[in-house]
């Protein structure tokens, strides 16, 4: 499966069948903890953070800070039979237009 954008990531944000995965570390997720180099704390809205439930036939978008964590998360994802994808320009890119929902706490 091909790498996730921005564009495609944004505009499917709330479908039922997706899920967001961050695979950053819980402070991270939280937005108690931000890099320097994003502008934001944050998350993207609806991501999970753990989601060991999220069921057969459901697609996973995997995501960190800059796309390598993820890319890790996704290649066991799909080693485990889930339909995962890494969103690479993850927490990164996203932070960095504020048009973009975040989610904090």
């Amino acid at each position: 499966m091909s790498d996730v954008t921005l564009a495609e990531l944004a505009s499917r944000l709330g479908e039922p069948e997706l899920v967001v995965l961050d695979v950053r570390r819980p402070d991270e997720f939280a937005g108690n903890v931000v890099a320097p180099c994003d502008p934001r704390p944050g998350r993207i809205p609806g991501a999970r953070n753990v989601d060991v439930g999220a069921g057969p036939g459901a697609e996973v978008i995997a995501y960190c800070h800059s796309g390598s964590r993820s890319a890790l998360a996704v290649q066991v994802l799909a080693a485990a039979g889930y339909a995962a994808r890494n969103y690479v320009g993850s927490w990164h890119e996203w932070s960095r237009d504020g048009s973009l929902p975040a989610e904090l706490g």
